[in-house]
């Protein structure tokens, strides 16, 4: 065959495939009649209209189902069952877990739910509660506790903004987050996914936070946020979980109304005052109603009272907690206003419990309309249907965004106890011991939801910088620097000038981490009793997603911070230990000093009436 007959066949192949494409693309359209809905400069309104009085039932449905994409059967289900949303549970990544890696896959379901009859997108979650955590690389900021202690809403609006950049680069348009839930009890593992036990200063930096997630422009916004966990998640009695695994985390909350009215509502009024398009349900229940039963909190309070128009979306696997059965668990659910059931796994069963539902009059088409309506709404606010240009991948872990993220652990760190102005240290020290199990460990700094669900041990988070390192980095040449996990060292008359031991928690995410006695290692108490023995002053630094029962010998200490989970720049803390930027951070939710004091009230009185170790504003420096 010569070059030209090769030629002529390409050619008509070619010529083929685009027919192929076009008489798709003709099939599909012309059998609709109204195409206002593609239409990027009508109202978002008249789209909805438009596109609501084309589906089906069976569409409509398909759009109220969130899978986790590893329950998908094949891409094909996608467009054949119209899904609404797909999420990566945690840790659930791309085979290539890169920046890149993820944006290929997030285009292939994207890609998938274009070819349904009516191509409405799909919209793809992620929790990335501290920066982009699922990808290695990205730029991994303090968890929100962190946030809270620095207080500061511009600098939380630029974090959430950089963190939505980072998202768009690998095709993600919806994130999780804010956290908005005020911890009451320190034994609680998600403490640390929330701003503080303030209601006001969570409505402040939650509105900040969506602000930069969603941008400020007033039609087409940037990045899905999601308020959560509505209602009360903070509030949890010790020991009423739900779940057998857990102790506090999904458990019951117990509240009056005014105390609904006081605490609990406030930030999410705020969140919607800012623009927030959705609204995660929690897992706790009031009483013995789960929260996504509770048509008046949901449907009466949230969508009629404060005027929430964006869709409601369950929690992991939270609808079908509700007892009964999963028919009635979907329809109590549906009709107590969730827009959107996060399954995450069966959408086949969903859907058809959902058709039977309408059909037998037991769920309302007027409700599945205004579901779909507010989904809609949401996909289309954020441009979905417009298939919105990218982020280069290349943002994902810049310099300019861990510049940012250093800035935030500088602002974040708490001075508790100072004696005799040890801090800030000189840069000149003569010799210096380190030593503590979150020294030089850069996943255990960074905590959960980063790369894994449960998080990861030791240095393998791409681009991060331990504290350890942090620390060299600002020292005269001419210091002497030792480092020993475990705080053996070899004592001889020339002990160091400062020994600083860098303690703290094991990465927890969720109920994992309820903990009965939330307290350093037995491992981190030592290495800090053998570094007392081989320096002169000792420098304690706590890793934790939370406050600490601490030790008597915190008497011993000659200074004491909390650094809570700083992320990824761990010289953010150096920066601060040797005075290049001032402690300015102050404690976002009360220190208790025992376990008798637990749980705080939402007014921040403790149990036993008696007094915290530190109080919730408290903070030396700045």
């Amino acid at each position: 065959m010569n070059k030209i007959s090769l030629g002529i066949i390409i050619f008509a192949f070619s010529i083929g495939i685009v027919l192929i494409y076009f008489g798709a693309y003709y099939t599909k359209f012309s059998k609709i009649e109204d195409l206002r809905y593609i239409d990027p400069s009508l109202p978002v309104e008249s789209r909805i209209e438009s596109l609501l009085s084309q589906m089906t039932l069976k569409e409509k449905i398909g759009q109220m189902a969130l899978v986790e994409k590893n329950s998908i059967h094949s891409l094909g289900d996608i467009a054949l069952y119209g899904l609404g949303g797909v999420l990566s549970g945690g840790g659930a990544k791309p085979k290539n877990n890169t920046a890149s890696g993820w944006l290929d896959m997030v285009t292939r379901y994207g890609k998938a739910s274009y070819v349904s009859r009516l191509g409405i997108p799909i919209v793809y979650g992620v929790d990335a509660v501290h920066g982009h955590g699922n990808v290695p690389g990205a730029t991994i900021f303090p968890h929100a506790i962190g946030l809270g202690a620095t207080n500061d809403p511009v600098l939380v609006e630029a974090i959430a903004k950089t963190t939505a950049k980072e998202a768009r680069a690998t095709g993600i348009f919806w994130l999780f987050s804010p956290n908005l839930d005020a911890p009451e009890d320190i034994r609680w593992g998600r403490v640390y996914e929330t701003f503080s036990s303030d209601y006001k200063l969570n409505a402040n930096l939650g509105s900040a936070y969506i602000q930069g997630l969603q941008g400020r422009a007033s039609t087409t916004i940037e990045m899905l946020a999601t308020a959560k966990h509505y209602l009360g998640a903070g509030g949890m009695k010790w020991g009423s979980s739900a779940n057998k695994d857990f102790v506090i985390d999904q458990g019951t909350t117990v509240f009056d109304e005014e105390t609904l009215r006081t605490f609990y509502v406030p930030p999410f009024k705020a969140a919607i005052d800012a623009g927030v398009l959705s609204v995660m349900v929690g897992l706790n229940s009031v009483g013995k109603q789960k929260i996504s039963a509770n048509k008046y909190l949901i449907s009466d309070v949230l969508k009629e009272e404060l005027g929430f128009s964006g869709f409601v979306v369950s929690d992991w696997y939270g609808v079908y907690e509700i007892p009964g059965g999963e028919y009635a668990a979907v329809v109590t659910a549906i009709n107590a206003g969730v827009d959107m059931v996060m399954l995450p796994y069966d959408y086949k069963t969903f859907i058809k419990n959902v058709t039977t539902a309408v059909q037998k009059g037991d769920i309302p088409k007027a409700r599945i309309d205004d579901a779909v309506q507010r989904i809609l709404r949401a996909k289309f606010a954020v441009g979905l249907f417009e298939k919105n240009p990218l982020e280069d991948v290349s943002v994902v872990g810049s310099s300019e965004h861990r510049t940012l993220a250093r800035e935030a652990v500088s602002k974040s760190l708490v001075l508790l106890q100072n004696k005799n102005q040890v801090l800030p240290l000189s840069i000149n020290i003569k010799k210096i011991l380190i030593a503590g199990s979150a020294a030089h460990n850069t996943g255990k700094q960074s905590g959960a939801w980063t790369v894994e669900w449960q998080g990861i041990d030791g240095n393998a988070i791409i681009g991060a910088t331990s504290i350890l390192e942090g620390i060299k980095k600002k020292l005269n040449p001419n210091t002497e620097v030792l480092y020993n996990q475990r705080g053996y060292f070899e004592v001889s008359e020339n002990i160091a000038d400062i020994g600083i031991a860098i303690v703290g928690e094991t990465s927890y995410a969720e109920g994992w981490g309820d903990e009965e006695n939330p307290a350093l290692s037995r491992e981190d108490t030592d290495a800090i009793s053998l570094l007392k023995k081989s320096s002169k002053k000792v420098v304690v630094i706590i890793i934790s997603g939370r406050p600490l029962i601490l030790p008597e010998e915190i008497n011993d200490w000659d200074a004491l911070v909390a650094a809570w989970l700083p992320g990824s720049e761990g010289e953010g803390v150096a920066d601060v230990l040797f005075g290049k930027k001032p402690f300015s951070g102050k404690l976002p939710l009360p220190w208790p000093s025992s376990l008798s004091q637990l749980p705080f009230s939402p007014d921040g009185v403790s149990a036993n009436k008696t007094e915290p170790l530190f109080q919730k504003g408290f903070g030396l420096g700045k």
